[in-house]
């Protein structure tokens, strides 16, 4: 008489992987604590065409009083543009003719604003201070490019917020990109924290894997889990302090910026430092 034995075993495996954006529906199944406030502006982005065909290969960003405006490079001829601006005004640019937005758009990067004359006399002394320690770099400065006109239909809006869940894994689910962070697009750098958690991720479960554990283990998105944490929390805060410094048009305030990218600009390793952090 012939038996068969039936062997049930468990397999831990990482059954999700939340990529689902700001809204993540897996985070709120972790109940997950998500911290986040709203910086009453909205992000305007649009795709441009340049007035004429250039090495478009820098990206180009001034700040307002009203927010920061980018522009990101396509192609030769066209350019990705994120206008940071408060909501009732993104709402009225979404509402002018292409031809009307990109008046007010070539405005916003080439209109001259009034500096107050602290602010052109501390930047005269640090550049002379500079120039004496030869520190001053020698990088000749591009100008903004101007747009001819706005291709159609690529005009649209969302609201700018800080987010950040506390947790970014669970019981076989772990949180990636905006799922798990959300950051003002000033400095660009949604888009690289979310490819640093890739790269993250898949490293973990790559050594995990290969040294013998389970796939879905917790000790490999612990170690995620941390490392991303420790990268993306400063980083964040950094980012959403550059936003308050750049909301406000106290005279010290400007004047402490203004100096502080300077400074930035002229010292080589300070620049490398910060360029390096934001890749990862």
């Amino acid at each position: 008489m012939a038996s068969t034995a039936v062997v049930k075993a468990s397999i831990d495996v990482v059954q999700i992987v939340g990529a689902d954006g700001v809204s993540s529906k897996v985070r709120a199944a972790m109940g997950a604590q998500y911290l986040t406030w709203n910086y009453g502006q909205m992000g305007l982005v649009a795709t441009v065409r340049l007035s004429e065909p250039t090495e478009n290969k820098v990206a180009w960003q001034r700040f307002l009083p009203t927010g920061p405006v980018a522009l990101l490079p396509l192609t030769d001829e066209l350019s990705s543009l994120v206008w940071s601006i408060n909501s009732d005004e993104a709402r009225r640019l979404l509402n002018l003719t292409d031809e009307c937005f990109a008046d007010a758009l070539n405005e916003a990067l080439w209109k001259q604003h009034p500096r107050h004359p602290a602010v052109d006399t501390a930047t005269r002394r640090l550049d002379s201070i500079l120039d004496s320690l030869m520190l001053r770099s020698s990088a000749v400065r591009q100008l903004q490019p101007s747009v001819a006109e706005i291709e159609p239909n690529s005009r649209a809006a969302f609201p700018l917020a800080f987010g950040h869940s506390t947790r970014y894994m669970g019981a076989g689910v772990v949180l990636i990109g905006d799922a798990a962070h959300r950051v003002h697009p000033l400095a660009g750098q949604g888009v690289n924290l979310g490819f640093g958690d890739v790269k993250c991720l898949t490293e973990q479960l790559t050594e995990s894997v290969y040294s013998g554990q389970s796939i879905g283990s917790k000790s490999p998105l612990l170690n995620y889990e941390t490392s991303r944490q420790r990268h993306n929390v400063p980083t964040m805060l950094a980012i959403d302090g550059l936003q308050k410094l750049y909301s406000t048009e106290a005279t010290p305030i400007v004047v402490l910026r203004s100096l502080g990218l300077q400074l930035t600009h002229a010292l080589t390793p300070l620049k490398s430092a910060i360029m390096n952090h934001a890749a990862v």
